[in-house]
């Protein structure tokens, strides 16, 4: 099936590591033009495109930029433009996540939290928005939110579950907003997949992990990216303001 990402331009928030750069490598392989945020991991951004150009022989870019600052959003989607064109699509992927009991949280890791994954959803869709409407130009905006949004956690994790059910009241607000001007916003809510950010927790006691999820293991990477990519995509024209549960059965609704 041809997605219709040729030559699309699509910004990918935090897309060095993780999911992020799963999703930048799979949205290359379907012709995309990648452009790769980062905030603190500039080398790891750098291979994501190196491997990119090598492997697909598509043009990509490493782009650096808080999220959580406006100046810096402005500047990630103007530097974009200048090396791959005006953007078609965002995913909001970059996300930070505090992890302690709530009774001991500073609330400045709270608020990092908020800034990172609600506000940095919230500047980054904006300025899209005003780019594409300047130009009447159709788009997409994919938010990555969790299952934690909806089940919660108990290992210490309040803020990233709090800022994560934020992502998708905003999508669906969004959405309606948008709707009639011909630009689609939809969210993702994985489950539990492997990545840096779990790996040693995963790795220390994989079955514990495994016997969670009803499909009886946790997601790959690929597994997620897959329908961030399609939301991306022309042939998901008629959807927005959906959250689409990957999770292996966890939600199961």
């Amino acid at each position: 099936m041809d997605l219709g990402l040729t030559d699309k331009v699509v910004l990918v928030t935090g897309g060095s590591r993780g999911l992020g750069k799963t999703i930048c490598e799979m949205l290359a392989e379907e012709g995309a033009l990648v452009a790769v945020n980062y905030r603190s991991r500039p080398e790891e951004a750098a291979a994501v495109v190196r491997g990119i150009r090598e492997r697909c022989g598509r043009p990509a870019a490493a782009i650096y930029g808080d999220v959580s600052h406006e100046a810096d959003v402005i500047h990630m989607f103007d530097e974009t433009q200048q090396q791959l064109g005006p953007v078609d699509a965002l995913v909001n992927n970059a996300a930070v996540c505090p992890v302690g009991p709530t009774a001991q949280l500073p609330v400045e890791d709270f608020s990092q939290a908020l800034q990172v994954n609600m506000t940095g959803t919230f500047l980054a869709s904006r300025e899209l928005v005003r780019r594409l409407s300047a130009d009447n130009r159709h788009g997409q905006i994919v938010n990555i939110s969790s299952q934690a949004a909806f089940r919660g956690s108990q290992s210490g994790k309040t803020a990233y579950d709090a800022s994560k059910a934020g992502v998708i009241g905003f999508t669906v607000s969004l959405a309606r907003e948008l709707a009639s001007r011909g630009i689609n916003v939809n969210c993702v809510a994985p489950g539990l997949m492997y990545t840096e950010m779990v790996a040693e927790a995963i790795d220390a006691d994989p079955e514990r992990f495994n016997q969670r999820v009803p499909l009886g293991r946790i997601g790959r990477t690929e597994e997620i990216a897959a329908v961030v990519v399609f939301l991306c995509s022309a042939r998901a024209s008629y959807m927005t303001g959906a959250t689409v549960d990957v999770s292996g059965g966890l939600a199961m609704h």
